[in-house]
């Protein structure tokens, strides 16, 4: 066989994903290159996957009011749509990094998504309380099946001087989903019913699964293992030893603590004299996820140019000093500050999950479901725990809580940019 032929043998049939350059330091492995029509299509799904994940996890969350008098229940009832699929979703993300192990990352999201999607309509139909919680759970367990296999493909897939932009949009479409779930939902309801909102968050989820499914490229890097528990679990324990990925992790609970805290404390001042905001006018405020969305593909841009480990404190300090400026009393600046603590946030979280793909040693799919535990371990503490702060002093005690938990992640992104210069 000539030589001609032969190349013509072993061509890809996605010869695009990384023409005539090898993919250096990682075997036979054919990632998905910037600038690429590969590349930017699984850019493109996932954007899609995070902004449907966060739009469907928070669309109840302007509904609580709503919720407690149609249903009869309590304001720290109505918590429970959400609070229930939040914690679900931090119990699933570990099995669902198991189970991408054996089974793959992009099948697992796609039913993930649409199985999530359906819960939503069906909560728009329930007539009963306890079933509309039951269904609320569900779909919070499966959406715990795109937030850790997605940092995973990721990971595995993209190449990994694209890898920070790539992962920079993911983040861009959870803050856009984040803003969307919250504020769309919201109006629709206003204007027409909660039944309808939901339904509608419910329908778009279904065309965001579907282009997702359609758009995303399949695994090339990806090898399925069969596992048992221990595999597991010597899997996670192996990743904690890493003294830099268990920064990262820390990183994820202190940042999402801070931020969740920040929201949901800031509306109990917002209300109150002298600023005295409607509950359409504090919804708006989520408007403010628009910076973050520019700020997470910024900084994916920046730290795959000048390095993450560079720009990952500076999220950290934009954010700090966000905190700082909302202790002024106009509310002009009060806005400024929650703009800069959002962007600061958005920074901080797109560089560490992209490092988090790239410091881990195999089992990807577990590294990332340690950040995201910490991560959403960090929202769901940190967030109630700050509720004692505000009842204790006010504003000022909320942002010295929430000060310390951000100085303590720049200390934390500083000695970890040291520990991976060393090795």
């Amino acid at each position: 066989m000539s030589s001609a032929a032969q190349r013509q043998v072993k061509a890809s049939p996605e010869a695009d994903l990384h023409p005539a350059q090898p993919a250096a330091n990682d075997g036979e492995k054919q990632f998905l290159v910037r600038g690429t029509p590969p590349y930017r299509r699984a850019s493109l799904a996932f954007f899609m996957s995070g902004f449907s994940t966060f739009a469907l996890l928070y669309c109840v969350q302007p509904l609580m009011p709503i919720f407690s008098a149609d249903f009869g229940v309590s304001p720290a009832a109505s918590s429970l749509s959400l609070s229930l699929s939040t914690g679900l979703l931090a119990v699933a993300i570990f099995l669902a990094a198991a189970v991408s192990e054996r089974f793959g990352r992009r099948s697992l999201m796609f039913v993930s998504l649409l199985g999530a999607s359906l819960c939503t309509i069906a909560c728009a139909v329930v007539p009963d309380w306890n079933a509309l919680l039951v269904i609320r759970a569900l779909e919070g367990f499966l959406l715990g099946g795109v937030p850790a296999v997605a940092m995973a493909y990721l990971s595995e897939e993209i190449d990994p001087r694209g890898l920070g932009a790539s992962m920079g949009l993911y983040i861009a479409g959870n803050a856009f989903g984040g803003m969307a779930g919250r504020v769309f939902t919201g109006m629709l309801a206003e204007y027409f019913s909660w039944r309808l909102a939901l339904a509608g968050i419910g329908l778009m989820g279904i065309v965001a699964a579907i282009g997702f499914l359609v758009l995303l490229p399949p695994s090339r890097n990806f090898i399925p293992r069969k596992s048992t528990v221990r595999y597991h679990v010597d899997a996670w324990f192996g990743h904690l030893k890493n003294p830099a990925l268990a920064l990262l992790f820390a990183i994820g609970f202190l940042m999402m603590g801070a931020f969740v805290t920040i929201y949901n404390y800031a509306g109990f001042r917002l209300v109150a004299a002298p600023y005295n905001l409607n509950q359409t006018e504090l919804g708006l405020i989520f408007t403010v996820y628009l910076f973050g969305i520019a700020a997470s593909w910024a900084a994916g841009l920046l730290g795959d140019r000048f390095g993450h480990f560079l720009v990952m404190p500076v999220g950290a300090l934009v954010a700090l000093v966000g905190i700082a400026i909302t202790l002024f009393s106009p509310l002009s600046l009060i806005i400024f500050g929650i703009v800069l603590l959002t962007s600061g946030f958005f920074m901080a979280h797109s560089v560490a999950s992209a490092l988090v793909g790239k410091l881990a040693h195999g089992t990807k799919g577990h590294a990332s479901s340690l950040y995201l535990l910490g991560y959403y371990l960090g929202s769901s503490v940190a967030g109630s725990l700050g509720g004692h702060f505000w009842s204790a002093d006010g504003w000022w005690a909320v942002a010295a809580f929430t000060g310390v938990m951000l100085l303590l992640s720049l200390l934390a992104s500083l000695q970890a940019r040291r520990i991976t210069m060393r090795g």
